[in-house]
C-alpha cells in the first residue's frame, strides 16, 4: 500500500512538472511571438496604429493580482491603470490635457517598445521626400511647426499670413467662394521649407496614429484651435445618393472617384472670425470614419444614445463648445457642427467693423444701459454674437 501511495505521488508530481514545463514554454513562445518581425511594412501607419491598439488594450485588461507584486508596487500600477482607463475616456471628450497624456504614452511605446528611430520614421510618412507627401501630410507638419511657437493660435496666425481667408474663385465654379485649396498647401509648405528632428517628425506621426485611435479624425487639430467652430458632412454628396447613381451612370461615378464633385465624407469647414471656409484639401477619407467622429464627438456627460429614432444630438464638450450631431434617416449624411465661443477676447470693436462703428457701439451702450429691449437680427456667420454684449454687460 506506501509502495502504491509513492507510485502515485511521484505520477502526480510528474504530470505537474510536465504542465509546468509546458505553460514556461508556451510563454516563452508567446514572448518570441511578440517581438516584431522588421520589413518595409512594419513602420506604417497602420501597422503601428494595430501595435499600439494591442498594447494599450493589454495595460488597460492585465489583471495586476496575478503578478506577484508588492503592496505598494500594485497600489502604484493600480493607479496608473485607473489614469490610463480615465484619459482614454476623456480624450475623446475633446479634453486636451488626457489628449496630451495618451498622446506622450503612444511616443513612449513607439520609441521604445516598436523601435521607431529616425532611419524608419520616414517609412509612415515621407518627410525626406516633399514629392511624395499628400496635402494632408504637408498641413499636419505646417500646423505642427507653427503650434511650437503660438500654441491654440497656430491655425489664425498660418490664415494671417498667407490671407487664406479671401474670396478665390475654383476651377469649374462661376462664383468664388472662400476655400483654402490643395496647391495652396503646397506652396506654404515650400516657403517654409522647415527642417525636423526626429522628435518632431516622430510628433507627426504620433498625433496622425491618435487621430484615428482615439481623436476625432482630420480635424483633431483644428478642433482645439482658436477658431469660432468647425463643422463636417454638412456638403457634398451623400452615400446614399451615390450608390443609387452606380447602377444608372457610371461615368458620374468615375467623376466622383477623381474628386471632380465632392462627397459627404470630403466636407470640412471651418468657421474663422465669421467667416465659413471649406478645407478642400482635408478629408474624412470614408463615410465610415465621418460616421465614427460623429459617434463620439457628441459624447460628453452621457446626453444619450444617437439612433435612427432619435436622429439629432444638441451637447457641450468639455471644453464648453456647442454640438450638433445628425444621422440618416433624420438628415441625407452623418454630419455635425462645432461651435467655440471665446467670449474673453470679444469686444464691440472686434465684431463691427462697418464705417461708422463708433455711432453703432455708442448706440448699443445706451440702450443697455437704459435697460431697453434690443433684437439683433441677420444670417448665420454676421457676428451678432450676443454672448458678447446682449448676456454679458461687462463688455460693453
Amino acid at each position: 500500500m506506501n509502495f502504491f501511495n509513492i507510485i502515485l505521488i511521484l505520477a502526480v508530481l510528474a504530470i505537474a512538472g510536465y504542465l509546468v514545463a509546458r505553460n514556461l514554454k508556451k510563454k516563452q513562445d508567446e514572448k518570441v511571438e511578440e517581438q516584431v518581425n522588421v520589413d518595409d511594412k512594419t513602420y506604417t501607419l497602420e501597422m503601428m496604429t494595430a501595435f499600439i491598439k494591442k498594447r494599450l488594450d493589454e495595460i488597460t485588461k492585465i489583471n495586476l493580482y496575478d503578478i506577484g507584486l508588492s503592496e505598494e508596487e500594485l497600489k502604484r500600477r493600480k493607479n496608473k491603470k485607473y489614469e490610463l482607463k480615465k484619459a482614454l475616456k476623456g480624450c475623446t471628450y475633446g479634453d486636451v490635457n488626457d489628449k496630451k497624456y495618451i498622446k506622450e504614452l503612444i511616443y513612449d511605446l513607439l520609441e521604445k517598445e516598436y523601435g521607431v528611430t529616425e532611419l524608419n520614421v520616414s517609412r509612415a510618412i515621407s518627410f525626406d521626400i516633399p514629392s511624395l507627401l499628400t496635402s494632408q501630410d504637408k498641413f499636419d507638419i505646417i500646423l505642427y511647426m507653427y503650434k511650437q511657437e503660438f500654441g491654440y493660435e497656430a491655425l489664425t496666425e498660418i490664415i494671417k499670413k498667407y490671407d487664406l481667408a479671401r474670396l478665390k474663385y475654383v476651377e469649374g465654379e462661376a462664383k468664388p467662394s472662400y476655400v483654402i485649396t490643395s496647391s495652396e498647401i503646397d506652396e506654404i509648405f515650400e516657403k517654409e521649407n522647415f527642417m525636423l528632428t526626429f522628435q518632431d517628425k516622430l510628433n507627426v506621426v504620433v498625433q496622425r496614429i491618435y487621430q484615428h485611435y482615439k481623436g476625432y479624425s482630420s480635424i483633431d487639430e483644428i478642433r482645439d484651435m482658436n477658431i469660432d467652430g468647425i463643422s463636417g458632412g454638412v456638403s457634398g454628396l451623400p452615400e446614399s445618393f451615390l450608390s443609387q447613381v452606380a447602377q444608372t451612370d457610371g461615368d458620374y461615378i468615375e467623376q466622383i472617384i477623381d474628386h471632380k464633385v465632392p462627397r459627404a465624407c470630403d466636407s470640412i469647414w471651418i468657421m474663422f472670425q465669421g467667416k465659413s471656409i471649406r478645407l478642400e484639401f482635408l478629408s474624412f477619407g470614408t463615410e465610415a470614419e465621418l460616421k465614427r467622429v460623429c459617434q463620439n464627438i457628441y459624447k460628453y456627460n452621457n446626453p444619450g444614445q444617437l439612433s435612427d429614432t432619435n436622429g439629432y444630438k444638441i451637447n457641450e464638450m468639455k471644453d464648453g463648445s456647442r454640438v450638433v450631431v445628425v444621422r440618416p434617416s433624420m438628415s441625407e449624411t452623418w454630419a455635425f457642427f462645432v461651435r467655440k465661443f471665446d467670449v474673453k477676447r470679444a469686444t464691440l470693436e472686434q465684431i463691427i467693423r462697418f464705417p461708422g462703428k463708433e455711432d453703432a457701439i455708442d448706440l448699443l451702450k445706451y440702450l443697455v444701459k437704459g435697460a431697453r429691449i434690443i433684437s439683433l437680427t441677420g444670417e448665420q456667420g454676421c457676428r451678432k454674437n450676443n454672448n458678447a454684449y446682449g448676456n454679458d454687460r461687462k463688455y460693453i
